[in-house]
C-alpha cells in the first residue's frame, strides 16, 4: 500500500460534509443521494454531486438500485486515506519534536 499523498483524495476528503457522507455511508452500510440528504442540511443534488467527487477519488462506488444509484465506500480507498493521514501526521509529529529540540536549545543558551 503506497503512502505517497494523493491530492485529489485529500481535496476530496476535505471537505466536512463529504466527511460526514462517508460517515454515513460506513455506518449504514452504503445509501443513496435521496437517504443523504434526509440526514444532512444540503440538497438531494448537492448530495449527488459530493458522491460524484467522492466516486471519482475511489472512495465509493454506485450501483443502480432501482431509479437511484446505491451508494458503498471503498472500504480499500478508504484505509489509503487513513494510511497517509496517519503518515502525514506522523512526519509533523517529528517535525514539531525538532523545532522544540532547537527552541529549547535556544532557551538553555540564553545568558541568565
Amino acid at each position: 500500500m503506497s503512502t505517497a499523498i494523493d491530492d485529489e483524495l485529500w481535496s476530496a476528503v476535505g471537505d466536512p460534509t463529504r466527511r460526514r457522507m462517508l460517515d454515513l455511508l460506513v455506518a449504514g452500510g452504503g445509501g443513496t443521494a435521496t437517504t443523504l440528504s434526509e440526514r444532512l442540511p444540503v440538497t438531494r443534488q448537492a448530495v449527488a454531486k459530493h458522491l460524484g467527487v467522492l466516486d471519482r477519488v475511489g472512495l465509493v462506488h454506485g450501483t443502480t438500485a432501482g431509479r437511484e444509484r446505491r451508494y458503498e465506500v471503498d472500504e480499500a480507498q478508504l484505509a489509503r486515506a487513513v494510511a497517509q493521514l496517519s503518515a502525514v501526521g506522523a512526519a509533523w509529529d517529528a517535525r514539531l519534536q525538532r523545532i522544540k529540540r532547537i527552541a529549547e536549545r535556544i532557551q538553555r543558551s540564553k545568558p541568565a
